[in-house]
């Protein structure tokens, strides 16, 4: 049997254990919010500051699809023509066309094109956000912010392009073992060391200060029987006005993070609330299951390139010999950049399920439905959501279930009925 028929294999069990996980896993029958509780809860909002979040929405849309679409045509233009490939070998030739200088520098380079002609999108962005009171950087802070993210990406890309190449190298034919193998052993190393080793590098974290708030949140988090290390303050203010908690870290790691942000513009049991849907998370190992599925996904997209090569027109259109050569970067930046669009829909619904899970949670431990009912107002108000999207944009992109469907899960969480 020849690796290509091993790889298809490989790839069928995969796809086959990734549904399996993902169908036990994802809570997908979860009853929606009650159509009536959502109609009725959008009628009560300040129409104000409806008609605000809409306007801040529709405003963001050029600039945020505009990028998403400039950003596609590029990745396009340079994977599916020679054009990338050229730039590829233009890259390595200063260094001798070694094929390290083509992997990594090449591989960056490819991505700097795309990421420079899509910066005007971003900037465009970030002027909406601040007129609309969101975000509080200057022009300077907000390059720094870009410049890391930017520092971020480009050892995490480069370190795993240099890993992936080297396995190409040295095993032509079978990579698309050892790279899945690879892939999948990476998005688990990243989900232990982003949260301890990035999250720093954008925000200052500070322990909460002693007081009847940072008390009731261990005590919650006991309750549910989620250890916790400690409860952290992140300086969310220098940059943004939004409001947010989070449960971050895995195991002796874990910790509580409440924006700043948060203990200005929330009340304290608001706070709790919050923490109570983070917990729901820890609670249920949502980032685990989360981590499995994007291991599982990464070694079938590695599999699924491999064969992908067996495509002479595909190679053709690249101007490349072979899919694991450091000239079919760009065609690989092409094709995870196609397959990222077409399973977004599928990753939102995902996300949305699991966030109504956590909201359900939340409101079991803490048994408080009018201050998580209130707590989602703040939210949505403070942090200018749209309260009921377009139900495209909704299907697209959306990753948490929309104000008005989690007022209405409250709702119907106070009458019994959830």
């Amino acid at each position: 049997m020849t690796p290509r028929w091993w790889a298809a294999c490989a790839l069928g069990v995969l796809v086959a254990g990734l549904v399996v996980y993902a169908a036990a896993a994802i809570p997908w029958h979860r009853p929606p919010a009650p159509r009536a509780d959502q109609v009725a809860a959008l009628g009560q909002l300040p129409a104000d500051k409806v008609a605000r979040a809409r306007e801040f929405h529709s405003a963001l849309r050029p600039a945020s699809y505009g990028g998403m679409a400039v950003g596609l045509v590029a990745a396009l233009l340079l994977g599916l023509t020679p054009l990338g490939s050229r730039l590829v070998t233009l890259v390595g030739r200063p260094f001798a066309d070694h094929w390290i200088a083509r992997a990594v520098l090449g591989g960056l380079v490819i991505v700097l094109v795309v990421e420079v002609l899509t910066l005007p999108f971003a900037a465009w962005r970030h002027t909406i956000v601040v007129r609309y009171g969101i975000s509080t950087q200057g022009w300077g802070a907000w390059a720094v912010d870009l410049a890391k993210s930017y520092a971020v990406g480009a050892v995490l890309g480069g370190l795993a392009l240099l890993g992936f190449f080297t396995v190409t190298r040295l095993a032509p034919r079978w990579w698309w073992a050892f790279g899945a193998a690879g892939a999948a052993a990476l998005v688990v190393l990243l989900s232990f060391v982003l949260p301890v080793v990035v999250e720093p590098i954008f925000n200052k974290f500070t322990p909460m200060a002693a007081g009847p708030l940072r008390t009731e949140l261990m005590q919650v988090a006991a309750r549910d029987g989620v250890p916790v290390k400690d409860v952290l303050v992140a300086d969310a203010s220098r940059r943004t006005k939004a409001v947010n908690a989070y449960v971050s870290g895995f195991g002796p790691t874990r910790r509580i993070v409440v924006y700043d942000t948060m203990l200005t513009e929330a009340t304290p049991d608001e706070v709790v609330s919050v923490a109570a849907h983070e917990l729901g998370h820890a609670k249920r190992h949502d980032v685990l299951t989360g981590t499995i599925i994007g291991a599982l996904g990464a070694a079938v997209s590695v599999i699924a390139l491999y064969l992908l090569g067996s495509l002479g027109w595909l190679l053709r259109w690249a101007g490349v010999d072979a899919m694991g050569e450091p000239r079919a970067i760009a065609l690989l930046l092409a094709l995870v950049t196609l397959a990222g669009l077409a399973g977004g829909p599928v990753q939102a619904l995902v996300s949305r399920r699991i966030e109504a899970r956590a909201d359900a949670h939340a409101l079991e431990l803490t048994r408080d439905p009018a201050t998580f009912e209130a707590m989602q107002r703040r939210l949505g108000a403070v942090n200018l959501s749209d309260p009921d999207p377009p139900a495209w944009e909704y299907v697209m992109s959306a990753s948490h279930p929309s104000t008005v469907e989690r007022m209405a899960a409250a709702r119907a969480y106070a009458r019994g009925e959830r």
